[in-house]
């Protein structure tokens, strides 16, 4: 497979060569060295809030389909596990609700909500058994404001970012601090879109404000642009808009790091494929499920913190913005393909964060 290398300094540094989006062997270790090796929202944890439930889960369908489980216990320990039985590979919980154990409707396997396998008939005589090996795997998991991140490596060190987003929250919010648990699913705003693109060029259209004044005239609009800035942290960036006057807005108090301004959103990337937009009237995460070298689809879930500011603002039509973004990588999907094309600079200005993408990938893919 061909080695990517990304210049350290925006400055100097090339774009990722155009064989990255349509090779399909890039895209299949992309797979494994990416996805399969990074911490991935998985669920928000409304379905095991309560101690005693279960909720099966697939990790990202569609490229990874790894079938999980979250599980609170009776004390109210949260756990996520192999949702496949260790016996023949039957998968285990089909629906969301109470349970007591985890039983496979093949032979009758039965597992705690600790993981471990308490029942199985027709092994007696079977030398070594049960075994730890009989026990259901454990995913890494951190729970965070409601939410499931996941790693398939159980002993993976917790990603830094959740802590760095509150930080950077802090002060900004009602109540001074970041606190997801308290608002709504609204699911009548998910939605789901896909589209022929690579999902890198979906990511890399999102990490940069360059193409607002050009690409959305609605919310180029509702920015003040001469204030739009980003930062960069480990594992992630931010892109901070400022609002217009009369727009809603964050208005940050004394001691956070943007006091005085208006903020009409804060943009937050997650390495590899999470979006968390922070609107005054609440959250859209944007969840980026690759399918294919050149087939993408994105989830969109509100959480709604305030009712009264929906519909304006930055956040007040997402679907024409997001249609409009899809429609520029489609076109971008198409050009790679030019023979004559192989890769472009970086904007130092406005791209740090998609040279920072492209250093991430081109580490993970070694």
């Amino acid at each position: 497979m061909q080695r990517f290398d990304i210049h350290p300094e925006v400055e100097s540094a090339r774009t990722l060569d155009a064989r990255f989006y349509l090779d399909p062997a890039v895209f299949e270790a992309v797979r494994e060295r990416v996805f399969a090796r990074s911490w991935l929202w998985l669920a928000d944890l409304h379905e095991v809030a309560a101690p005693g439930h279960v909720a099966p889960q697939v990790l990202m369908p569609g490229l990874l389909d790894e079938p999980l489980v979250l599980v609170r216990d009776g004390a109210g320990a949260l756990r996520c596990l192999s949702n496949v039985c260790t016996h023949r590979g039957n998968l285990l919980v089909h629906a969301a609700g109470p349970a007591s154990q985890l039983r496979c409707g093949y032979h009758s396997r039965r597992f705690g909500l600790d993981g471990r396998m308490s029942f199985m008939p027709g092994f007696e005589g079977a030398c070594d058994f049960p075994s730890a090996a009989d026990d259901l795997p454990a995913a890494g998991l951190v729970p965070w404001q409601g939410h499931a991140l996941v790693h398939l490596d159980a002993n993976a060190a917790p990603p830094a970012w959740p802590a760095l987003v509150e930080q950077r929250l802090a002060g900004v919010l009602p109540g001074g601090v970041l606190d997801m648990q308290a608002w709504s699913f609204a699911p009548e705003r998910a939605r789901s879109f896909e589209f022929d693109a690579h999902w890198a060029l979906y990511v890399e259209n999102y990490l940069e404000g360059l193409h607002i004044p050009f690409l959305h005239p609605g919310l180029n609009a509702a920015l003040d642009w001469s204030g739009y800035r980003y930062e960069l942290f480990e594992g992630g960036n931010l892109q901070i808009a400022l609002a217009r006057p009369g727009d809603p807005a964050f208005e940050p108090g004394p001691g956070a790091a943007d006091r005085g301004q208006r903020i009409a959103a804060y943009y937050f990337w997650l390495f590899p494929n999470l979006m968390l937009n922070f609107y005054p009237w609440g959250l859209s995460l944007n969840l980026v499920l690759p399918l294919g070298p050149a087939r993408t689809r994105v989830v969109f879930r509100s959480y709604v913190a305030d009712a009264s500011k929906l519909g304006a603002g930055a956040g007040g039509a997402l679907d024409p913005v997001e249609l409009e973004d899809e429609a520029a990588v489609v076109q971008v999907q198409r050009g790679l393909r030019a023979r004559l094309y192989r890769g472009g600079r970086y904007s130092p200005q406005h791209e740090r964060g998609v040279h920072q993408f492209h250093r991430l990938l081109a580490a993970a893919l070694g």
